[in-house]
Parts: C-alpha cells; structure tokens; sequence
C-alpha cells in the first residue's frame, strides 16, 4: 500500500512497534491501546506528522530524532520517568498525561511547542518551561505543585493564555487564584473558569496596586477612623466656604531640597504661609529638630495617631511611615495664615484624595551627575537608597508629563538658589504681591492691599488685580464640584443642594436668623404699645441722611427685582457682627401694596451695645417668657449657639496677608 497516509491500529494487541515496510507517504499513525514496550528507529518515516502511542507500556522516548516533520505526539498513560529524547523536534502538540514525570526538563529546544499536557503525574516544580515562549496551554492537573511562587517561570510566556492546576496542594494556599492571575498576567482561562478583568484588577491591587490604589486605601482608613471620633468644626474650614484652605506642597525626589525651600519661604512670607511639619517614624538626620523638620515618633505611636483619626494623609517611603497630621494644619489655620508642607509623590496621591485642595510645586533634578553627587555629599544614604532616588526621578517625569495638570508648576531644582528665586516668584503672583515700579516713585502691594509710595504715604489701589488669583482658584474649585454633581442630579435636586449649601454658608458665617426669628418674618413687625405718639414724625430716608445701623428698612429707590429677590430669599442685610438685623418682608394680601410696614420706635435704636449684650446674655431661650416690646421688636440677636458666634474670624483670604493678632483673638 504505497499511497497509505492515516494508520488506525488502536485498540488491539499488538506488540510489535511498526513490524513492516513503511509507506512513503505515511503521516498519523495511531498506535493506542496495545501493548508495545520498546519504541524503534523510526528513521525511515520522514513524513510522519502524528503519532499517537498512548495507552502502552513504554518506558522511555526513542527513535524519533529524524522525525522532522512531527508536530503531534502523544504517549499519555504509559510508565514514562523523564522526558527526553525529544530535541530539535518541530513538536507543536505534546501530551504525557499520566506518566510518572518527575520534572520539566529537556524541553526547552521544543521552540515551537503551543500545546503541552503534564497531568497526572509527579511534578513539583515548572522550571523547565520558561523558555517555550509558543507556549499557549498547559495543563498541569493532578501533580505535586505546593508553592504559588512556581508560576513565576511562566511569568514571560506572554501568549500563555490556558492553565490548569486543578487538584494540586497549591489551590489550599488562600488567594491563590488571584496570586496566580497576578504572575500570569495575559491568562484568561484558570483551572477551567474564565478569568474576569475584574479578579486580574483586585490581582494587581492586592499584590503590586499602583500609587492611586494605596492613596485610595490609606485615605478611606483615615475616613473611618476619623469618623468615629467626636465631629467639629475645624478652622480650615471656616475662613471661606467657596474656596479650599490655601495650602502649600513641595514635592520632588529625595533630598531635593524640598524641605530646606519650604523653612525659607515661611520665613520670607510669615505673614502668609507657615511650616507644617509631618510625622515620621524614621531617625532624625544630623541637624534635624523635632518639631521643627519633622514630629519623629515610634512605630506604636504613628500606629496609634492612625487608629486615633489624627493624620490626613500618611506614606510610606523607605521602609519608614510619614504623615501630615490634621492637628498640625489646624495649628497654622488658627494663626490666619496657609500652610506650607513638603512630602513624597506618595503622599500627594494621599492627599489628593482628601478634600484639601493645595497648590503643588514639583522640584526635579535635570542633571542627574549633579544630583547623585549632593546625595553622596550629605552621607545619610546608601548606595541602593541613592539608587532608588535616582530612578524616582523618572517616575515624577513620567506622571507630569502623562497627567498634565497633576502638578500645578514645575521648578528645576539644580541650583537652590535660582529654584528659590523661581518659586519666591510664583508665590508673589499667585498672592498678588507684584512690585509695580512708575516714574520716579515706586510703589508695591502691602499685605492689607494697599499701596505705599516712596514717601510711606498710603496710595488707594485696585484689589481685583490681587484677589484675581483667589478668585479664580475658587471659581475653578465650585466648577469642579458642580461638574461631579451634575451628571448623577435632576434640576430640583441642584435647586435644593443650592439652597441647602446657601443656608450652611449663612449658618457658618452668623447671618443665619436665630430659630426663634422666624416668628418675625411671617407677618409684618407692628410697632409696639409704648411708641410715642404718631403726631411726632419718624426720619426717614427723606428726611434723614443717616439709617440706623443693622437695619434693612425700604428703600423707595430701589428697583422691582432688587424688592423681589429679597421677598423670595426672606433674608435681611446685618451688619457685620451679625448681631443686629430686622425683617421687612411683605407676605400674604401685603406682598403687592409696596412698602407697607409699620414705623418702628427710634429709641430702641440708642441703646447701647452694653445694654444690648445684657439681653442676649440674660439667659433667655426662644421659650422663655419676655415682655412685649422683647416679643414683637423686629431688632433680634443672632443665635447664640452657633459654633464659634464668639470668635473673630481668624483666616481671611490670603492675598490680604493679615495674620490674627492676640488682641484680636482675645476679643
């Protein structure tokens, strides 16, 4: 039969291994399920592509080597030790299923190996793979694998895209299915169940999890934690409620002088920023103060501050914990002034998550030469730390110019002096301290916002230019946030956000009517029993240049809209302490018959604010008794319960520059 090309001899007892002349054309030849023992030279069969041998007696693998065109072989369920006799065999498809294999050798010639079946046998290590880059199933089930760390071989095998490891020691370790999705990377079918992209997700997050995972982690602890201790109100909450509190970051690799910029720009611009110093768990260095540089502390006690609820943000850095503490930015915030601290891009990740929004400045070394030279210089670093500074250079490069926006400027930090120059700069126009020179006479901005000339004389000045900045940042936060709500919000569901956002600001300013002043605004303020008679005439915007102060009375020149809005908001202009105000609102049958109010006793206007602090001191709550003329006089105090009513406001916008003084706080 010189034209035979498939030979079926399966399922018989043959004993004999290819006992006649060989066909020239012959290419599968199916062997299984007989009893042969010993495999011939198999020379002559040039043409064999397929040989299936399974279910014999073989021993060993022999014979093959000028089987060139082999691409098929399968010997499973024979008594097979160990693999070889097999090389520089253009071997596509390779079963051993259930021999008694001990180890993965002598198979790294096999180049072009896509299919490889080791099941059922004794193997407890996968060594021998990672050179069959074809490689794109393996079936491992049923051997002796005990270690997750074995499929690191595989790790390089980028077209490995099947894997079996059912009914191996291995599948007891815990998360050993997502240890494996971690090292095999491209794999999308595990043990005989798809792999999911979102177990290959939580894969990386748990064992490798990028910069925004570990921010991400560290800043929900800090929520919690946070959340369980008593709420309050902070002071970087209250000097704007449009705007952030201004802060400073300084960030950059190691030893960029980060730290010795900060200390200098504090002290330069006292009257704005001062130094938080962060905790760390780390040694201090030579000539570092505790307090000063940093707050070293011991692991227990960082670990406690953690549970504590105390840190914004925390990072790891060197095998070392660093955190900026809450405590430390409502030190500076009680002092009116911004805070200004440095950290590692960790700890901007962290801190990008918290609902601060700073201003960062990224410090980068360009000339790398010059760099490793000043980390051998100061001797605090080994040569694997100077390694790992050196290479985070090119991690800050990559996320500023990957994630434009990430840092808001950008300073080379070569030479100290010209960075300091560099950002003394951006901080004067993001403050709006820039000197404006004219003529002969010079003027620049003081930290009031006025303008001094040569002579010391105060100049009027434009405060636009120097809060456009402040501005700006504010509008920019509010776009911000309205871009987050938007999308998830219907109309009626912004209109009352609106209006529950206007009520907290009025609240948290003292504008908001005391809860018993609303009895007032329903009906129009009738004048009480003991004014003087109506022959006497009241002064009135006509006759009188003067308004009492603290009073929003009618104002006959005003136009419709202006009369419209405050009918609708219900709410008065008070004065700047928020201790006097009146209603004059017009409801029900009065609201279209114009300015329609009862005059008012002028006398009660002269008391002084001594007599007036008596009262609201007196004890008296919205369900105490009162007299009459307490009961129905428009003139009310603000509510008494309104955390910090008795504190001066003690951060103003930046660009103003005033920082609280102790009179002032003690008032």
């Amino acid at each position: 039969m010189p034209h035979l090309i498939i030979l079926d001899a399966s399922h018989n007892q043959l004993t004999d291994f290819f006992g006649f002349q060989p066909p020239k054309n012959l290419k599968e030849v199916n062997f299984s399920h007989n009893q042969m023992s010993v495999m011939k030279e198999l020379s002559a069969y040039s043409t064999l592509t397929k040989l299936n041998l399974d279910y014999n007696s073989f021993s060993a693998i022999r014979g093959l080597e000028k089987c060139k065109r082999l691409s098929h072989l399968s010997l499973a369920h024979n008594n097979i030790s160990r693999i070889r006799g097999l090389d520089h065999l253009p071997l596509r498809k390779l079963c051993l299923r259930g021999n008694v294999i001990q180890k993965t050798e002598n198979l790294q010639t096999l180049c072009n190996l896509q299919f490889l079946d080791l099941s059922c046998n004794r193997i407890q290590s996968l060594s021998g793979l990672q050179n069959l880059h074809l490689l794109g199933n393996i079936n491992l089930e049923s051997n002796l694998i005990g270690e997750v760390k074995e499929a690191a071989y595989l790790h390089d095998l980028i077209l490995l895209r099947e894997m079996n490891l059912l009914r191996n020691p291995v599948q007891d370790q815990d998360d050993y299915r997502l240890a494996v999705i971690f090292l095999l990377q491209h794999i999308v079918l595990l043990d005989q169940h798809t792999v999911t992209a979102e177990e290959k997700v939580s894969a990386v997050n748990k064992y490798d999890p990028p910069l925004e995972v570990i921010a991400a982690r560290d800043h929900m602890t800090h929520l919690v934690y946070h959340l369980m201790q008593p709420q309050v109100i902070f002071d970087s909450t209250l000097p704007s409620l449009d705007a952030p509190y201004p802060m400073l970051v300084l960030t950059g690799p190691q030893a960029c002088g980060k730290r010795e910029l900060a200390h200098k720009l504090c002290q330069e611009f006292s009257d704005y920023f001062a130094y938080g110093a962060c905790h760390t768990t780390r040694g201090p260095y030579y000539g570092e103060e505790d307090g000063s540089d940093y707050h070293f502390v011991t692991e227990e006690e960082f670990q406690n501050m953690i549970q504590m609820g105390q840190f914004v943000q925390t990072m790891q850095y060197g095998g070392h914990w660093y955190g900026l503490s809450r405590e430390t930015i409502e030190r500076v915030a009680r002092e009116g002034l911004a805070c200004c601290v440095h950290m590692e891009l960790e700890g901007v990740y962290s801190l990008k998550n918290s609902y601060f929004e700073p201003r960062y400045v990224l410090l980068i070394p360009t000339v790398v030469d010059n760099y490793v030279c000043f980390l051998k210089a100061r001797g605090f670093y080994s040569n694997a730390q100077m390694e790992t500074a050196v290479s985070r250079i090119d991690l800050y490069t990559k996320i500023n110019r990957e994630s434009p926006g990430f840092f808001d400027s950008v300073i080379p930090c070569d030479d100290r002096a010209e960075a300091y120059r560099t950002l003394k700069q951006l901080v004067k126009e993001y403050l709006g301290l820039e000197e404006h020179v004219g003529g002969s006479e010079s003027s620049s901005i003081t930290p009031d916002n006025t303008s001094t000339n040569a002579t010391g004389e105060l100049l009027p000045t434009n405060t636009t230019e120097a809060t456009d900045l402040m501005d700006s940042y504010s509008r920019n936060y509010q776009n911000k946030i309205q871009a987050k709500m938007t999308p998830q919000q219907t109309p009626a569901e912004m209109t009352s956000n609106h209006i529950r956002q206007q009520l907290i600001r009025e609240a948290l300013s003292g504008k908001s009517p005391g809860a018993y002043a609303e009895l007032f605004q329903r009906s129009a303020p009738t004048a009480p029993s003991s004014l003087p008679s109506q022959s006497q005439p009241l002064p009135g915007p006509s006759s009188s240049p003067m308004r009492p102060v603290g009073l929003s009375g009618p104002d006959p020149d005003e136009d419709s809209s202006s009369e419209e809005s405050r009918a609708s908001s219900g709410l008065s202009m008070r004065s700047s302490a928020g201790a006097l105000s009146a209603e004059s609102p017009a409801r029900g049958s009065d609201a279209g018959s114009g300015h329609n109010i009862e005059p008012l006793d002028m006398s009660m206007l002269g008391q002084d604010r001594d007599s007036y602090r008596g009262h609201t001191d007196s004890g008296l709550t919205p369900d105490a008794p009162r007299s009459v003329s307490e009961r129905v006089s428009p003139t009310l105090p603000s509510s008494p319960g309104r955390p910090g009513a008795n504190v001066k406001p003690v951060l103003p916008p930046i660009p103003s520059g005033r920082k609280t003084n102790d009179s002032g706080s003690k008032q």
